[in-house]
């Protein structure tokens, strides 16, 4: 008898090509596919809720695969972390319904995108986090935020050549949350006697506060002397997106998260979204201006990509039982 067995995926995305299938490319679809044949005897090929794309990571990514095999459905996550390199790791595995499609039920699913904003990188975040030098305005990104929710068209914040049937789209909520991360870089705990409001980021705005006035003085007497900082500073790889405030205005030592919900995203519809905010930080948009690129319908006017390693997909919410 056949039954149709969901995986609930967590994995490092850094050193694959995304989640699809592909010819000569290592990728999180190819290793379940791979684990799943060594463990059933089967030609199996799973089918993804979500096709991250190349250096994206998950916490709670969804595949189904259908099997003949007799193996309880709730032993199928410790085999197959048995066969599966470390950086991905079976999290739950159960039985649904022979009908049940990941990617076709109505469901709500959540991304983050975090943001490291200090002076100096951190080896540990290299991977996971986006870093980003200089003051960013926290308060205005999150003026920003409330321009998304509802259902809107989002082909301004959908990349070129993407294949899909309409860009509207529905955003439940959008947030940005702000941790105060020590010297050390670690998150700054509650109990040292400063309210940390993991919700409003209160202490972050006082940081921000502290530095803005610093910040304006120097960036009105060293021009683009931050843009020079910015680009000596890449990452590998990458386009540098760089931050207001002079060269020496430093930066909050914050970790940002940029926490998005919503029915579904167009391709590279979250790294927009987080490298507009980013513009919206900087100074080079205005909060009250995010309407009308939304409204606008078009990719030019919204901000840069934001690069893959800030991203992960949180979970993904199935609205029916399954």
């Amino acid at each position: 008898m056949t039954r149709r067995i969901l995986l609930q995926v967590a994995y490092d995305g850094t050193n694959y090509h995304g989640w699809q299938l592909q010819p000569n490319a290592a990728t999180i679809e190819g290793e379940l596919n791979r684990a799943l044949c060594a463990l059933t005897g089967e030609e199996i090929v799973v089918t993804g809720a979500s096709r991250t794309d190349a250096g994206v990571h998950a916490l709670g990514n969804v595949a189904v695969f259908d099997t003949t095999s007799r193996i309880p459905a709730e032993k199928f996550s410790y085999a197959l972390n048995q066969r599966l390199p470390e950086d991905i790791v079976i999290q739950s595995s159960r039985q649904v319904a022979d009908d049940f499609h990941p990617r076709h039920c109505d469901c709500r699913k959540t991304y983050e995108y975090d943001i490291l904003n200090r002076t100096f990188p951190l080896p540990a975040y290299r991977n996971t986090a986006y870093f980003l030098y200089g003051t960013l305005n926290i308060e205005a990104m999150r003026q920003a935020c409330q321009a998304f929710p509802g259902e809107h068209d989002f082909a301004s914040f959908c990349a070129a050549g993407a294949q899909v049937q309409t860009t509207v789209r529905t955003i439940y909520s959008l947030e940005v949350e702000c941790r105060p991360l020590t010297e050390a870089g670690t998150p700054v705990p509650p109990a040292s006697g400063e309210a940390v409001n993991a919700a409003d980021g209160k202490r972050g705005e006082q940081v921000q506060q502290a530095q803005s006035a610093s910040g304006e003085m120097l960036n009105a007497a060293a021009g683009k002397s931050d843009e020079q900082v910015q680009q000596a500073q890449p990452e590998s790889g990458e386009t540098a997106i760089p931050a207001a405030g002079g060269a020496n205005a430093g930066s909050a030592d914050q970790l940002l998260t940029i926490r998005v919900k919503g029915n579904g995203f167009l391709y590279n519809m979250v790294r927009i979204i987080a490298g507009t905010l980013v513009e919206v930080g900087r100074g080079h948009i205005k909060p009250e201006e995010v309407a009308g690129i939304i409204a606008a319908k078009d990719r030019a006017k919204a901000g840069p990509t934001a690069p893959a390693r800030g991203l992960r997909l949180v979970e993904i919410e199935y609205r029916n039982n399954l």
